[in-house]
């Protein structure tokens, strides 16, 4: 096992990453759960865009999204996606890669009916990622949707999480004269134990 200590020990990498979110809570000024999501298409082109991460569960992290958006279909072509979460005020970050799967059940539902109303609506009636004319065509969508749904609309079927179960998650913590800190989890699969290892700067 690799020489960790201080911010970086425990034996448990998702618990390790649920502390650090949670002193970024109190450092940072927006979004802390905030993190780049890179996911490939067709053709192999990366994309990257921030989305924000809604759980830190067990043995994997959820976000939620369109998914009929570029994302959501690239992950659905590819099953894989990577993420950074990056924190100025901490001068640490965390890198996660794997596998990818919808997480639509009642989780999804309950997320959904959390949200304020203004974004319950907003989410059936923008068509993300597809071309738009104006935003007073949105906002047209928008009040034709809130006739039809009322006040309490249900969770639309293209909209819901993703679960990202990784096989790779790094911490990196800044260090004087760049020579940082970092630490690389690794695992075959979900079921499969992690070796830890210090990378070099």
């Amino acid at each position: 096992m690799a020489d960790r200590g201080g911010i970086f020990a425990g034996d448990d990498p998702f618990e390790i990453a649920r502390t650090w979110l949670a002193e970024a809570e109190g450092t940072e000024p927006n979004d802390p759960n905030a993190m780049a999501l890179a996911t490939v298409d067709e053709t192999g082109l990366p994309n990257v865009r921030m989305v924000l991460c809604k759980t830190i569960a067990e043995n994997s992290i959820v976000f939620y999204t369109n998914y009929t958006s570029a994302k959501g279909r690239e992950i659905e072509g590819q099953g894989k996606a990577a993420m950074v979460m990056h924190w100025k005020s901490l001068r640490r970050q965390i890198r996660m890669r794997g596998t990818v799967t919808r997480e639509e059940g009642e989780e999804a539902d309950a997320y959904y009916a959390s949200r304020s109303l203004q974004s319950r609506l907003g989410a059936w009636a923008s068509r993300q990622s597809e071309p738009l004319r104006s935003r007073q065509s949105l906002m047209a969508e928008v009040a034709k949707v809130t006739a039809q749904k009322g006040a309490n609309p249900p969770r639309p079927p293209f909209w819901g999480g993703y679960r990202i179960t990784p096989v790779e998650i790094e911490f990196w913590a800044d260090g004087r004269f760049r020579l940082h800190d970092r630490f690389r989890w690794t695992r075959a699969d979900a079921s499969s134990p992690w070796e830890v290892a210090r990378l070099n700067p």
